[in-house]
């Protein structure tokens, strides 16, 4: 069995980010496990530009972005083996590879980072109706068909969801010659970031056509087209004013999923809205030495904020493995009134401690608020507008804890 001091599944930008701030912090023996045949996870097939903005003040493509990363990653030599999966890991934090060069490896880490990234939900978990035709496809598949391998899935195209990756795909197929003939939002409201409604839909005359989804699919060898329906205030669709849309093509953009298969084998608790881990503000999970970071975590807006968040996790790892890691975390982050999830779940009152969290509808000139247990506002910030597709961050002071647990919420004005 081979032994580490830190291991990191995954070498994505969390994976690599986390394994340079270990470094930087004094950890040498680290190890970087990528299922892949190279590291920078699903940033190799995000050929658009805007990576970047906050880590490094210019605007990078998604390659650019994983290959500065990998640069440090070179530079501290940090070793990463590639084309090799981890299958199981226990609470012990031992590990079961599989590796392409190596075969079946175990390794017994003190510490582990746990960074898989996320995955697309799947046509099966959207119960479209219809045939089983030639031209579904996800819109990370779709990416990666275009940008890696040079294949067009369709010529005309209608996305469901408008999450980023289904945003940035319609002007990514519109500049490859295909005509988006709409982009269908089950939700009165966007997932993605405004900038991207902006570039890629409107700079582009595309449709997006809210509170409507998909209620059909037609064709049997090859999708012919698409039957369409907007859905009332219990998001069920009116299938008296369904519409057809003829295409041959239909993608898919429904929301990510994080990677926690691993994480429910080492007997770490889940968080039912995120999906991720439940952790304290040094991305450690309950599980003593495994700390988790990106989007195995919960889903990101921008690579920017998951680098952010993986600094915390990989200096966090190494001062547990010097005995630097003071366990004092006693502060429960709650959320109520429109706050849908908050990272971290669990604080201390060592220090003051930044609080991501995301919300559950659109609110314009809301407030959000920090209160304690007994409802009375700590901390109040007048926001002009919060929506589900954009994560906000809360600044909570020590002085705030002192009382104990506090609950995120949002004022409406």
């Amino acid at each position: 069995m081979i032994t580490k001091d830190l291991v990191i599944v995954g070498a994505g930008p969390a994976g690599m980010s986390a394994a340079v701030a270990a470094w930087d912090e004094g950890v040498r023996d680290i190890l970087l496990i990528e299922r892949s045949d190279r590291a920078g996870g699903i940033l190799m097939q995000c050929i658009h530009n805007g990576f970047g903005l906050h880590r490094f003040k210019e605007e990078l493509s998604g390659p650019e972005y994983a290959h500065r990363y990998e640069e440090m990653v070179i530079e501290r030599k940090i070793e990463c083996i590639t084309e090799a999966c981890v299958v199981d890991i226990d609470s012990e934090k031992v590990l079961t590879v599989m590796s392409a060069k190596d075969g079946l490896i175990k390794i017994k880490a003190k510490a582990v980072i746990l960074a898989m990234g996320c995955r697309e939900r799947p046509r099966g978990a959207l119960n479209i109706p219809g045939e089983r035709p030639a031209g579904i496809y996800s819109a990370g598949c779709a990416q990666q068909l275009v940008n890696i391998r040079g294949y067009m899935p369709g010529r005309r195209v209608v996305i469901l969801g408008s999450g980023d990756i289904g945003l940035i795909m319609a002007r990514r197929m519109t500049l490859e010659g295909a005509k988006v003939e709409a982009v269908c939002e089950l939700m009165p409201y966007s997932g993605g970031l405004t900038r991207n409604i902006v570039q890629c839909l409107n700079d582009f005359d595309i449709p997006l056509r809210l509170s409507h989804t998909v209620v059909e699919v037609h064709g049997k060898k090859r999708v012919e087209g698409v039957s369409i329906a907007p859905v009332d205030e219990n998001m069920k669709p009116i299938l008296s004013k369904k519409e057809y849309i003829e295409c041959d093509t239909l993608l898919l953009s429904c929301g990510l999923i994080p990677e926690n298969e691993l994480s429910k084998k080492a007997g770490i608790n889940l968080d039912a809205i995120t999906g991720g881990a439940t952790v304290d503000q040094d991305r450690q999970t309950e599980k003593d030495g495994i700390f988790a970071c990106g989007n195995v975590l919960h889903v990101h807006d921008l690579v920017d904020y998951v680098s952010e968040e993986a600094d915390i996790a990989g200096r966090a790892a190494a001062k547990y493995l010097k005995g630097e890691l003071k366990d004092e975390i006693d502060v429960v982050v709650d959320k109520k009134d429109g706050v849908r999830y908050t990272v971290p779940q669990r604080i201390s009152r060592r220090c003051d401690v930044d609080v991501y969290f995301r919300v559950g509808k659109v609110f314009k000139n809301a407030f959000i608020e920090v209160r304690d247990e007994n409802d009375n506002v700590l901390y109040s910030r007048k926001m002009t507008r919060l929506v589900p597709g954009e994560m906000g961050k809360v600044r909570v002071k020590k002085e705030m804890l002192e009382n104990g647990n506090i609950t995120l919420a949002v004022k409406e004005a």
